[in-house]
């Protein structure tokens, strides 16, 4: 498993898009970018913390910060996640795990003694030039998407 630290240069990813498009480090170079993993789009947590990035959506934009929701989920279940949810930012699926494995959220997980791998919850912020900024590991939910986009506005 990759180790990702603030001040390296973001690992490079091309993803498809809840929306059908692609979406590549390189083409959000110029402007901030939130990446924020998360286990399973419409379990609990994950519908709570994509709404508060939601709800922070226009201040996002404001603070020239894109944000971007990467889970293990196929397209179509993110596609009907973010009709269901009216979300208003881009969901993206990384079924085969290569992205999850570079930023280093692909990790073994323990829940009643069964051990499995899954996501790490966690947030990365990648600076207007590709450089990590900064990570949250291990996200706890309540009041996160407010501590990203406080860190966002300091870039």
């Amino acid at each position: 498993m990759a180790e990702i630290a603030d001040g390296q240069p973001a690992p490079d990813f091309t993803l498809a898009t809840d929306g059908g498009e692609s979406v590549t480090l390189a083409a959000c170079r110029g402007r901030k970018l939130v990446l924020y993993f998360y286990p399973k789009a419409g379990t609990q947590g994950c519908t709570l913390e994509a709404h508060d990035f939601n709800r922070l959506k226009p201040d996002f934009d404001a603070a020239d910060t894109r944000v971007i929701g990467i889970s293990p989920d196929p397209d179509k279940a993110l596609a009907r996640f973010r009709s269901k949810e009216g979300l208003t930012f881009d969901l993206a699926g990384d079924e085969a795990h290569k992205v999850l494995e570079a930023y280093g959220v692909w990790a073994e997980k323990s829940m009643y003694g069964r051990k499995y791998m899954g996501v790490e919850r966690t947030t990365v912020l990648i600076d207007r030039d590709g450089g990590i900024a900064r990570v949250w590991p291990k996200v706890k939910v309540a009041g996160h998407a407010d501590e990203v986009l406080a860190a966002a506005r300091t870039l």
